[in-house]
């Protein structure tokens, strides 16, 4: 009984240590999806919002370390599913395979987004000496793939974080594993969000418009408070599931 009772100190720090370990590295690769994301609009201005980039108008670099940058944030997605998966499972393990397949579809959608701008390069690169109606079928094959990278962004960047807010959110909350304010936030956010998605499908107004931005901030505030709260205090103890 004695050795019991002196070796469950010592489970108990490893546990902690353990958990300690996890909020660090979660909230670190959420810190990271902002550090990546917010740039890449800048950098993608060249391609989206100039139809004759296809043709060789401008530098193709600042675009080309967007899709870099935008592929380090697919592997973040992932990252913060996989280290917070073990931790939500103990709460609700249907909310946690929520989460885990919508940061996977996230990761996914992102990287189609990305293949679609860097084959707008790929032709770019065979512009040279290309004019008259050549050009403007290449022009709109460009803007065809700036499309879908629009598209993959609304149901990638935009609709499956309403998922994650609610199905972590929900674990969180349920849990008191961070203050309750930080998955309120997501929680209330993500509905705003969706219907601002569901605005952006029928054409009620257009993406990286001031009305976007705003609907989303609620739930880039609940990841980024969540990914800040992670890294500097990690974890509370839990309350029973």
């Amino acid at each position: 009984m004695s050795a019991v009772t002196t070796a469950a100190p010592g489970i108990r720090a490893r546990h902690d240590h353990a958990l300690r370990i996890t909020a660090f590295v979660a909230g670190t690769l959420y810190l990271l999806t902002f550090a990546t994301s917010i740039p890449t609009l800048g950098l993608y201005e060249p391609v989206l919002d100039h139809p004759d980039f296809v043709l060789g108008a401008g530098s193709a670099d600042s675009v080309l370390w967007g899709a870099f940058s935008e592929v380090v944030l697919a592997f973040a997605c992932v990252g913060t599913a996989v280290v917070l998966f073990p931790v939500a499972r103990r709460q609700s393990e249907t909310a946690a395979v929520g989460f885990v397949v919508a940061r996977v579809l996230e990761a996914g959608l992102i990287l189609i987004g990305v293949a679609a701008l860097l084959s707008v390069v790929s032709l770019r690169q065979e512009a040279a000496g290309i004019d008259g109606a050549d050009a403007t079928s290449l022009v709109t094959a460009g803007r065809a793939l700036v499309a879908v990278h629009d598209w993959t962004f609304l149901l990638g960047q935009s609709l499956m974080p309403v998922v994650n807010a609610l199905c972590l959110g929900y674990v969180l909350y349920r849990s008191g594993l961070v203050p309750r304010i930080i998955p309120v936030v997501g929680l209330a956010g993500a509905p705003l969000l969706l219907a601002s998605d569901i605005a952006l499908l029928f054409g009620a107004y257009a993406q990286r418009t001031p009305a976007a931005g705003l609907a989303a901030l609620p739930v880039a505030a609940w990841e980024f408070a969540l990914g800040a709260w992670l890294v500097v205090r990690g974890f509370r103890p839990a309350r029973p599931a």
